[in-house]
Parts: C-alpha cells; structure tokens; sequence
C-alpha cells in the first residue's frame, strides 16, 4: 500500500546555511495545529499509546513517553538513551556513568527506538499527515543533575563533564531529529525538559551525603549549554524548539535567551507576582511563542473543567500582561498543565481532546468570553 503521507521537503542550496534535512511546514497554523501533549501518558503498550497520541492530536501528535515501563523509559534514561559515546547504566542510586554500554543503556534505547517505530506504523495506518510532530528530552541541566560520574557525584559538579555531556546529547539529537523527519514525512520540533534548572541555578541539589549541596551555576553557564543544545537541533533541521520547564517560577528570562522558538509553562503553578508577570510578558513579546498548560494532568475530582474555565488563566494572564487576546490564537500553543504519565487512560485522552478544543476555542472565542 502506498504511504499516503507527504514526501520530506528537502532544502535546497539556496535556503539558509545550516539547515538540516527537515520537511518544512509552511502557511499559517490550524488551530487544531496549536495543540499538543508534554510528551508522558499512562500505560506501558506503546502501540497503544501511539494510536491514542494520533487520534487525539491528528494535527501535532508526538514521540509517546510511558515512565511506567521502568529502567530506561523515565526522562533521564530516555536522555541518555540519545547519548554519542557516552554510556549510562543503572546503580542503586540511579543513573551513573560507565565505560561501556549495558544492558540498561541497551533497553533505553531499544524502547525509544519502538515508541518511534509505533508513531511511524500509526500515522501510515491512519493516514494522518501531520506537518509537525514532536520529540521530549531531558534538556542538558536536567540530564547533568540526574546521571552521577563514577565517583557518585552528579555529572554537574564537573563543568568538563558537563560540555561533555552537553555535545553527546546535541549529537545524538541531531540523528534523532534526522530520522524522525525521515520516518514521518513532517517537520519535527524538539521539546527539552528542564524542571531542574531552577534547582539547579540556585544551587540547592543535596550532595550524596545530604549534608551539603551542590554547586550553584551561573546564569551565563545555563545559557550556554542550552545554546549549545538549541543550535544542534536547528541544524540538524528541526523546525522548531521549545524548552519547557513546569516549576512554578521558571527563569523565564534565561529561556527566552537561549535560540529557543517556545518557552513552555505550567499556567496553572505559576507564580503570579509581578517579576514572573514581567519576564513572562518579555518573552512573549519578542519573537516567541508561549506553550500554555492550562488542562490538568491528572484526573479532576468531580465533573471535568468546561473549556471556558481551562481557558480563564491564559485568558487572566493575557489582560494583565495588556496583550490582545487574539494572541492566544496565533502565538500560543495549548497543552495539559504537565506530562499525563500520573492521569487514567481515560482522561489522558481527555486531556489530550480538550487541549484541541482549547486551541480552537481561542481562535473563534465565544461572544460570553
């Protein structure tokens, strides 16, 4: 059977130096194409988890994540799964560096390499032709503070592991983000995740001991390695990058520096004073796009939310930033408030269907609204 999915739109001489070998989604955005998941759901039968990312998210699916099949499947393993001549393996303290890949490394490879096998058997079953799609991983941050070196301290207490680690994932993302494009036909955007950087970039990660804490790295540091990371995946021809970080005061400023085209946010955890206020109105300002969680990650008590109460804090926050609220619509993606690795099935598909709905409640509001 023929594939019914769009050929990669390959660059040619004339397009900008750099580019990689990408399809290129072009024209102005569905609403439907506003819409994604974080990347986590429930479960451990990623068929299963494919065939609910695409029919839910048609228009923007992505690389399913399913935590719940251990070793290798969590944030970090899946990052080190994407590492160029780096090896991790699993102690009884986590993750640790090693001179040669295992068994451990081995798995986390082999299940990312499946849950993009199942996205790539499932768009051609149903004949979805998305334009983009998406991959998470571990930004560097996060990755340094959750692999130890040898000696069980965590790759972040060593600046020269750090650039290491650092390139091997730029690297390894850079072949990730090739295939993903080759095997769907789409233009891919890369997610990285970094919930630890805030921990990171005040210093308050405990030592093994537990006694002290680890060192505290400088803004410029954290900006350079996510710029490091950042222009990889450009280069490599991913059409877009967001980096995404649920704490509730995310260094906003830091994230919007970085070459990133998205800074993504827990709306419903952020800290509503005045300075995240202001740094969150600058980055949505300049030429960057806000990735919105509004729909909650873990099943509601009672009734589900109506779409009009999901929408009330991108709503709130866009009059107190003085923003028009069209802006939801043509610069603001919707997403479940995290990953939905903690919901049911049931309602991580209902979240997945109300963040669509959300999307396209924002480009044709309600006249109560």
């Amino acid at each position: 059977m023929t594939d019914p999915r769009p050929a990669l739109v390959m660059p040619g001489p004339d397009d900008a130096a750099g580019d990689g070998p990408s399809a290129v989604p072009d024209g102005p955005r569905r609403p439907e194409e506003r819409a994604t998941g974080l990347g986590s759901l429930p479960g451990t039968d990623h068929r299963e988890a494919a065939r609910t990312v695409v029919g839910e998210l048609p228009e923007f699916p992505h690389v399913a994540e399913l935590p719940e099949r251990g070793v290798g499947a969590d944030m970090i393993g899946r990052a080190t799964a994407l590492l160029v001549d780096l090896a991790v393996e699993v102690w009884p303290s986590g993750y640790r560096v090693t001179a040669r890949p295992g068994g451990d490394h081995r798995r986390g490879v082999d299940l990312l390499a499946r849950d993009v096998d199942a996205l790539d058997e499932v768009l051609g079953e149903t004949g979805a032709t998305p334009r983009r799609v998406k991959t998470q991983v571990a930004g560097p941050w996060t990755l340094a503070a959750g692999v130890e070196l040898r000696t069980g301290h965590r790759v972040l207490t060593d600046r020269g592991a750090v650039a290491e680690f650092t390139e091997s994932l730029a690297e390894g993302l850079r072949g990730h983000v090739a295939e993903l494009a080759r095997r769907t036909g789409a233009g891919v955007v890369v997610q990285l995740d970094e919930p630890t950087l805030p921990a990171v970039l005040a210093g308050s990660l405990p030592t093994p001991s537990g006694y002290g804490t680890v060192r505290t790295v400088p803004g410029s540091e954290a900006r350079a390695a996510l710029e490091t990371v950042v222009r990889a995946v450009h280069e490599a021809g991913a059409v877009g990058v967001v980096v995404h970080c649920c704490h509730p005061t995310p260094p906003l400023a830091l994230l919007g520096a970085v070459g990133a085209d998205a800074v993504a946010v827990d709306l419903t955890e952020l800290d509503r004073s005045s300075a995240v206020l202001d740094a969150l109105g600058e980055v949505w300002d300049a030429p960057t796009e806000l990735w919105l969680g509004v729909v909650p990650s873990t099943d509601p008590t009672g009734a589900p939310p109506a779409v009009e109460r999901l929408a009330r804090p991108a709503l709130d926050v866009a009059d107190r930033l003085g923003f028009d609220r069209e802006r939801l619509a043509d610069r603001a993606v919707v997403t479940p408030a995290c990953g939905l690795a903690g919901a049911s099935p049931g309602w991580a598909r209902t979240a997945m269907a109300r963040s669509v709905e959300l999307a396209r409640a924002f480009a044709d509001p309600p006249s109560s609204w």
